[in-house]
Order: C-alpha cells, then structure tokens, then sequence
C-alpha cells in the first residue's frame, strides 16, 4: 500500500517539477528575466489567485457546512508559532544575529500556497480536491496575515523600518474576505453564472503560473558561499524533524482525513519563496534566504512524497 501511495505521489510530484522546470529554463535561457518573473508574480498573486480563491469559496463554501471555518487560521497561526520554536532551538549554536534571523524565517514560514495547491490538483479526486481548496484558503488567511506582519518584522529588523499596514491585506486576503462576507449575508447566490464561469477560468490558470514562477524564482537564486552548518540545521529541523513529530500527533489525534492531510502538506512542503521578495523590498543582505529556499525545494522532492506517502498509505479512505 505505502508503495503503491509513494508511486502516485512521485509522479504527482514530478508534474509538479515539470512546470517549475519551464519557468527555470526561462529564466536560464534569458527567456524570462528579472522584470517578466515579476510581473507574472503580480499576476498570480493580484489576479488568478484571488478570482480562484472568490469562484471556489462562492461556489463550495457555506457557514453551515463549515461551521468550524476559524480552525484553519489559526492552524496557520500554530504551525508557525510551532516551525518558529523549532527554529529558536536549533539556531542557538548560530553565530551572527542577522544570519538567526534569516534562519528562523525560513523554519518558521513555508511555501504554503504555491505548492499545496499544485499538490491537491495532482492528487486529489475533484470531490475530495474541491474540499481541500476551501480548507488551504481559509488557511491562508491566517498564513498571509502573520507573514506579512512577524515575517516582515523578523526580516526588516530596522529601528527606522515601519510597519505597512497595507501589506496584510493582500488581494488573496481581500478575495477571502470579501468572498466570506457574501456567503455570510447570503449574497453569493446572487452572482450569475456569467461572472462566475470567466473568473473560474482565469482562477484554473493559477496553479501552472504558480510553479512557473517558483521555477523561476529558483533560477534567479545566486549561491555565494554555501553555509553547509546553516543549511543542515534547516533540512534536518524544518524538512524532516518538524514534519516527523506532526505526523506522530496526528496519529494521536486521529484528526479527519483532509485536515490531517492539510497539516502533513503544509509540514512537508519547503521554506516560503515569499521571503525572498520581503527582503527585496527592505533591502536587507542576503546571507541565508536564497540558500535555505533552494535547498529546501531540492530535498522537498525526497520528503513530500515519503511523509505523503505514509500519510495516504494508513490514513486516506480510498
């Protein structure tokens, strides 16, 4: 049975490499540079991400059937509070406040949007993948809200850096916001299907531009001098340590199959490629961002299938 699930997954998987392969041979090939990337970045995150995020939420989300709908932020909230503490423990023997600083960033936020949602459209049946959708939005809501705020102040780390309000609402913020308060006053019936059948259009070009871009965006990374300590420490307590403890709870908890499966995901997958654009836009030295995020997809080919594997295997009803 596991290996049967860690077949599925790896070919999941390397549909998934193969389209961050094109966005990287882009890029390689002078296709693609700097300024594209971006602009496909604004595209994704201002444009297909939030009409997918409003076109799923009208159509499957209900407060009735969802009653519980608050859990997924604040599971965000408690895995990263819960990556951050890790990342405290094993940065102790780091020398250099800003190198610690970066380190815990990358222990602390994952890709959690990109790469989830490429893995719920590989794996999942439409039924099962429709459900799965609603969970990872309302989880990103609370994900986008403590990235763009502790994230930003772990990282910026300048007396005179000030805290831009604007930034936590992001339009995937807004989508879900905007998209709840429909569904909470009974509005969302009343959106025709005209509006509805182009914005799930543009939504279901999401998830290839997505891994184009984190393709891309590995391309552009440019290794100095690798930190072989650093990079350890991170692939060992972010990538294998963290996920393996929140696999043993959730077999304690005997948690419902999706939000398990939810929890492994977001556990598994490799530090956020966001962070980098957070130090862009501070102009903060580089020592550990783009190390950890390179190194941290590579060996998420490895441990994405195992720790999904084992969690289809023994915890997913067929």
């Amino acid at each position: 049975m596991f290996l049967e699930s860690f077949y599925n997954t790896i070919l999941a998987v390397i549909q998934i490499i193969l389209l961050a392969g094109i966005g990287y041979w882009l890029v390689k090939t002078n296709k693609l540079d700097g300024a594209g990337l971006t602009t496909l970045s604004h595209l994704v995150v201002e444009v297909t991400l939030p009409v997918l995020i409003f076109s799923q939420l009208i159509n499957d989300f209900s407060f009735s059937i969802y009653p519980n709908w608050w859990i997924f932020p604040l599971l965000s909230i408690l895995i990263t509070t819960a990556g951050l503490a890790i990342g405290v423990l094993t940065s102790r023997c780091i020398k250099g406040e800003e190198l610690k600083k970066q380190f815990l960033s990358l222990a602390a936020f994952q890709n959690s949007g990109y790469l989830p949602l490429a893995l719920v459209a590989a794996l999942l049946p439409k039924d099962k993948a429709d459900t799965m959708f609603t969970y990872l939005f309302l989880f990103l809501l609370g994900f986008n809200l403590i990235i763009w705020s502790l994230g930003v102040h772990i990282l910026s780390s300048r007396k005179e850096s000030k805290f831009e309000l604007g930034s936590l609402f992001s339009p995937p913020v807004i989508a879900t916001l905007f998209s709840l308060v429909l569904v909470f006053f009974g509005l969302s019936k009343a959106v025709p299907e005209f509006i509805l059948k182009p914005l799930k259009m543009a939504g279901d070009c999401t998830v290839p531009l997505a891994m184009i871009i984190v393709g891309g965006n590995l391309a552009e990374i440019h290794l100095r001098q690798i930190n072989k300590w650093c990079i350890f420490l991170l692939l060992l307590s972010r990538m294998i340590i963290f996920p393996a403890i929140g696999f043993w709870l959730i077999t304690l908890l005997k948690l419902p199959e999706l939000i398990g499966l939810l929890i492994v995901m977001q556990l598994a997958v490799p530090p956020a490629t966001s962070l980098s654009v957070i130090m862009r836009h501070y102009k903060k030295e580089d020592l550990f961002i783009s190390q950890g995020i390179f190194f941290g997809h590579m060996l998420s080919i490895i441990t994405i299938p195992l720790f999904l594997s084992l969690y289809f295997a023994y915890f997913m009803v067929k």
